[in-house]
């Protein structure tokens, strides 16, 4: 099972309020089975039953979007992505008169 993670953080201490509110999405995105049609070219429609894909390299090289057990290219297998968004406010320490 591949994951990649990309996290953005975003920090808004707002023009004068005493107050800092930060979010962060993080996205996993998950490559499930293979949709590569491989009867295509007789005009039908088969698929190979892959139903992950696996890296056949390290990320960086060559073999890294190539899938171990089909063979086929990551672009072919469907492609799914999680999202979740992490908001946190924190008061500020200032005590008020």
């Amino acid at each position: 099972m591949m994951k990649k993670r990309q996290v953005s953080l975003k920090r808004d201490s707002g023009s004068g309020r005493a107050s800092t509110t930060s979010s962060s999405v993080v996205r996993n995105v998950r490559y499930g089975e293979c949709q590569k049609n491989h009867a295509a070219n007789i005009g039908g429609y088969a698929v190979d039953g892959c139903r992950e894909f696996m890296a056949s390299g390290e990320e960086g090289a060559g073999g890294a979007l190539m899938c171990a057990a089909c063979g086929c290219h990551r672009n072919f297998h469907r492609r799914e992505v999680e999202s979740e968004v992490v908001c946190e406010y924190s008061p500020s320490n200032h005590s008020q008169r």
